[in-house]
């Protein structure tokens, strides 16, 4: 499908093209259990000052985030509310519309900076940005209520950033709530991740990702059922996954990378140097985009999968899977051919799974 011009919208780092950016969205598909704990423990008078969201990029997470600010800066007293049967806030509420403008005083959002016109959205969360945004949190909430901190991502805190939001994590003023989005909980930083609960949702299945595509509205409800249906089926549970293959060669790739990946480490020499030649030159840019990504979502589910096995065993394809986008990084800066980097991420990856087999 083809993209429009960029947008002052899309300059935001945590919005996905032309799609709403998740605190102007007000439904929640495919996480239900997750709303009932966090609203057990609301009932109970058991809110743990931080919570860290897990699951794959794409799922919903800062969704759920921004659901959970809006219920709770418009319901902090479970006393005043007995009759709540979800997360639900309505969209003219005025802490709803608040949260959507981020002009409520008690929300404080840590996000990568939106770009400009001149230049792109800033590629980590600084220090100083986590500094001034938590000032708010020396002063107390309106109406005594809540004030909450969503972080979007964990991943994009830096040392030193992640650092100045543990002070405040380890001491918490009275009624404050942390909802830190993550795509890899296991390597967030471990004293942030001791003083978290930890709340996992789970991939989407391929109907509810059609039904959250559905319901974006221009110009995502007006895609041909059956390729939005094949995109969902491909998207291994990421409704961001399948807004990206809304095109027919970009399904067709991705369906040959990812039968690539099944069978490692098994590798097709002759497959994966025919697989780099698309990856060459200008011409091959968006391929090379949908390598990663895929990739991407490999590495995601398959640590997810097996998680159960420890840290030890799994480290080897983290390790790679970083070194790999640190590559692709620098072979976009400067202008490298990606032909020997596909032919190494390949090679790489298996070599990690088959550490992992033998660890």
């Amino acid at each position: 499908m083809a993209r429009e011009p960029v947008s002052a919208q899309e300059m935001e780092a945590d919005r996905y093209g032309l799609a709403p950016h998740p605190r102007e969205r007000f439904d929640l598909v495919g996480h239900e259990e997750a709303e009932r704990s966090f609203l057990d423990a609301w009932r109970a008078g058991r809110l743990h000052h931080a919570w860290l969201i897990g699951g794959p990029r794409g799922i919903g997470k800062a969704t759920f985030a921004y659901r959970v600010a809006r219920f709770l800066l418009a319901y902090p007293d479970p006393a005043a509310a007995p009759d709540v049967q979800d997360l639900t806030v309505a969209p003219d509420h005025p802490v709803a519309r608040n949260v959507t403008a981020l002009s409520h005083p008690d929300l404080v959002v840590l996000r990568r900076t939106p770009g400009t016109d001149k230049k792109g959205p800033s590629s980590v969360i600084a220090i100083d940005s986590v500094r001034r945004a938590l000032a708010v949190f020396g002063s107390t909430a309106g109406a005594g209520g809540y004030r909450v901190c969503i972080v979007d991502s964990a991943e994009d805190l830096n040392v030193a950033s992640a650092n100045a939001l543990l002070k405040v994590v380890e001491e918490p003023p009275p009624r404050s709530i942390f909802l830190i989005v993550s795509h890899s909980p296991g390597r967030v930083l471990a004293t942030i991740r001791s003083r978290c609960r930890k709340l996992t949702l789970g991939e989407l299945t391929p109907g509810d990702i059609e039904r959250v595509m559905q319901r974006l509205g221009p110009p995502w409800d007006a895609i041909d059922p059956a390729l939005r249906a094949r995109a969902a089926a491909l998207a291994q549970g990421s409704v961001q996954g399948a807004l990206e293959l809304l095109d027919e060669e970009r399904i067709a790739l991705v369906e040959r990378v990812q039968g690539m990946l099944v069978r490692l480490p098994a590798v097709d020499l002759r497959e994966v140097l025919a697989l780099a030649e698309l990856t060459a030159g200008r011409d091959g840019e968006e391929a090379f985009a949908a390598l990663m990504a895929t990739i991407d979502m490999f590495v995601t589910r398959t640590i997810h999968e097996r998680a159960a096995e420890g840290a030890a065993r799994l480290a080897p394809l983290v390790e790679v899977w970083e070194k790999s986008r640190g590559a692709a990084r620098e072979a976009q800066v400067l202008n490298l051919d990606r032909r020997p980097l596909v032919l190494s991420i390949f090679n790489d990856l298996a070599g990690a799974l088959r550490h992992g087999e033998a660890a």
